[in-house]
């Protein structure tokens, strides 16, 4: 039951990268409010952890190899295929399908449609279910930031100004992540929900494509060759390291690839880099290196890899300086290898490790 865990944060020097819509506290009636909790402390701008899923989903988009799962929409319900042997998307990301019950003579010409396209949910089924092997957290700004409004007006327009209001802030962002590396590419024939994966029809294109039917954590699966599954959350890895997306990116652009991204395998699904980041004495984000010291040693019996940290050049140097001194005394490191590197760098480390025969193991 082996987990990727991890750790991503991203570095908004002016940005405004997830919006809530209408700032209803603003002065004029088009303003745009940015997303943010509220708390006695302050305000805190955040990412959903939905938009990261969405900027990943994009960013796999455009990588070779890497299968995207068509959508489809009924008026107003819209899912993917769900069929996660032909689809990476919908084996990482997880899915919702159900077959409409409703006797209208429009929705059922629709439905008719999209069957004839699409991999369609027998009806002695009813639902296909599937929990994402991916977990993403919201990504929440390391202390609370005083966000600031800016204006402007629509300058071509003719006669009086039209003017217009949005948010952005100033700041660092963090959100944990997750692989469920036993699940990736396993598919569950089970009647709870979200381990519904398959009907007849999934079932038939799996054992196509190779997979084999066991036994995993009590439930009965079809899994997927291991070449495959490897594959798989390598490319999804890679991507992590190549994050790319955000709002308001056409006046705060924003580089959202993690300016620190640290990885490693646990035997099960914590999240010991949670706090490596935090508020320091006057607001600004630090690196808590006694927190990485406290984790390599209570978490040294759960890691079954080396320890990956990227963190690029230019991001929080003085605070990179910690990581240097406690990775120079072996005692604080408990004996484990950590590789540091650029972020992107690591990712694709981490993918090559992932994509090797000494993986196997952490996908049973």
């Amino acid at each position: 039951m082996s987990h990727i865990t991890g750790l991503l944060v991203v570095d908004a020097p002016a940005s405004a990268l997830n919006n809530s819509g209408k700032d209803e506290e603003a002065r004029t009636d088009n303003a745009v409010a940015v997303k943010f909790i509220r708390t006695p402390e302050g305000r805190f701008p955040y990412v959903s952890a939905q938009a990261v899923r969405y900027w990943l989903r994009t960013s796999l988009a455009t990588t070779e190899g890497w299968t995207s799962s068509p959508v489809f929409r009924e008026t107003k319900v819209a899912y993917t295929d769900a069929e996660p042997t032909k689809y990476a998307e919908d084996d990482l990301f997880g899915y919702m399908r159900a077959a409409s019950k409703s006797k209208d003579e429009g929705k059922a010409a629709k439905r008719a449609e999209i069957a004839a396209k699409s991999t369609p949910v027998s009806e002695d089924v009813g639902e296909v279910t599937r929990v994402s092997p991916l977990r993403v957290g919201t990504l929440v700004a390391t202390a609370p930031i005083r966000i600031t409004g800016d204006f402007g007006t629509m300058a071509r327009a003719e006669g009086d100004p039209v003017p217009h209001e949005h948010q952005f802030y100033r700041g660092q962002l963090k959100a944990p992540l997750g692989i469920d590396l036993g699940a990736a590419g396993t598919f569950f024939d089970s009647k709870r929900v979200g381990y519904k994966n398959l009907d007849s029809n999934r079932i038939e294109s799996a054992k196509k494509a190779g997979a084999i039917e066991t036994k995993v954590r009590g439930f009965d699966a079809l899994r997927l060759p291991i070449g495959t599954r490897r594959s798989r959350v390598a490319m999804l890895v890679r991507a992590i390291g190549r994050l790319e997306g955000g709002a308001k990116q056409t006046l705060h652009l924003t580089d959202t690839a993690p300016s620190v991204l640290a990885l490693a395998v646990l035997k099960h699904g914590n999240q010991p880099f949670l706090r490596l980041f935090g508020e320091g004495d006057n607001g600004q984000t630090v690196f808590r290196d006694d927190v990485l010291e406290e984790a390599l040693r209570v978490f040294q019996g759960d890691l079954v890899s080396d320890v990956y940290i990227g963190w690029a050049k230019g991001f929080l140097d003085s605070e990179r300086r910690k990581l240097d001194t406690l990775l120079a005394d072996t005692k604080r490191t408990a004996g484990r290898t950590v590789h540091v590197g650029h972020p992107r760098e690591i990712a694709e480390a981490f993918a090559k490790v992932l994509e090797s025969e000494a993986s196997t193991a952490w996908f049973d």
